[in-house]
């Protein structure tokens, strides 16, 4: 699918999410029906390797030598699926969420809270339930949430309008209480080893579809996302024993690291500490302003691109900057500093 086709489907399924439409769909109900029955192959190969629901608790203080009296850690909270809770390692320290708060921490300079309401096995309507746990009670809104949700929405079948309507509830929704809110768009389905051709074009082309939509969705609720869904493409494609977990579906701690680290950078721009001319479209590298549409469909094709809201109108309607940052790799020798990291959160 060519990236004005993506284009225009996204916009219609964020037109359909919008104005209650639910009957549009990513592709044939046939052809889904072939990945749901070959993604249901996938799950119980999952279970047979040895997949848990099971992800260490991480929440807790990080980067505790930053504090200063009187000032407050920046808050950090995470929702979405078993990618967001960090499904498939074993240490807390491994899991996206204390590495986005451990270099959240190094970058502001300053200690930050952790906590992650994500849920493994969690489609975009469960992101109703996570919202009001996050906003309830005597806690303070995060300043920053970090959502990861799409993939077990496509596996489920869930009408992609249905889908992007949740999500962008969601992002209203804690935008409104006063959170800046990052989203990982949907990961490219695939990639994952169990999902066989001639299948996987499929998977890929509608992991992308929804990834696109969803990007228009959370772009107009004055959200920010980052594409996943190369990120478990050509790097993991390349090195699947190392980025993979031992369930061949689950991301390892260093394909934790990776993706954490393209989002960082995002959540650092969004929280006002990234340096100013960061924020400036670098031609060298094809940023720019485009319409929304057009920015989702890129974004969608490249891991690590962001979109963020730029002009509320423009020729085509609303008008997003597409920014490729540059990212942060993590190498495997030092997962075991963010682990021990993670021992301070009282994980």
């Amino acid at each position: 699918m060519t990236g004005m086709s993506r284009a225009r489907v996204a916009r219609r399924i964020a037109a359909g999410a919008a104005y209650g439409g639910g009957g549009i769909g990513l592709v044939g109900a046939a052809l889904v029906g072939l990945l749901l029955a070959e993604a249901q192959l996938a799950r119980r190969q999952v279970q047979a390797n040895g997949s848990s629901p099971y992800v260490p608790k991480a929440d807790g203080l990080y980067g505790g030598g930053y504090a200063t009296p009187g000032v407050e850690p920046l808050r950090l909270t995470l929702l979405g699926d078993s990618t967001a809770a960090g499904q498939g390692v074993h240490r807390a320290g491994q899991t996206p969420g204390a590495l986005l708060a451990s270099g959240l921490a190094a970058v502001a300079e300053r200690p930050v809270e952790l906590r992650n309401v994500a849920v493994p096995g969690a489609m975009s309507d469960d992101l109703d339930r996570q919202v009001a746990l996050v906003l309830a009670g005597p806690r303070p809104v995060p300043d920053v949430c970090v959502i990861m949700v799409g993939a077990n929405d496509v596996t489920n079948r869930m009408p992609p309008t249905r889908s992007v309507r949740h999500l962008a509830g969601a992002v209203r929704r804690l935008r409104t209480a006063g959170a800046e809110v990052v989203v990982g768009t949907c990961p490219d389905l695939g990639t994952i080893e169990p999902v066989q051709q001639p299948l996987r074009w499929l998977a890929r082309r509608v992991s992308r579809q929804l990834a696109a939509a969803q990007t228009i969705g959370v772009v107009e609720q004055g959200g920010r996302t980052v594409s996943l869904g190369d990120l478990l493409g050509p790097e993991f494609a390349e090195h699947p024993r190392e980025l993979f977990g031992p369930d061949s579906y689950h991301p390892s701690a260093e394909g934790y690291a990776t993706a954490a680290m393209a989002v960082l950078p995002t959540v650092c721009a969004a929280l006002g500490l990234w340096p100013a001319e960061e924020d400036r479209p670098d031609l060298s590298r094809r940023e720019g302003f485009l319409p929304v549409a057009r920015a989702a469909a890129e974004a969608a094709s490249e891991a690590g691109t962001e979109v963020t809201a730029a002009m509320p109108t423009g020729p085509r309607g609303p008008w997003a900057l597409l920014k490729r940052r540059r990212r942060r790799q993590v190498a495997a020798e030092h997962l075991d500093e963010h682990a021990d990291t993670g021992s301070q959160a009282g994980a």
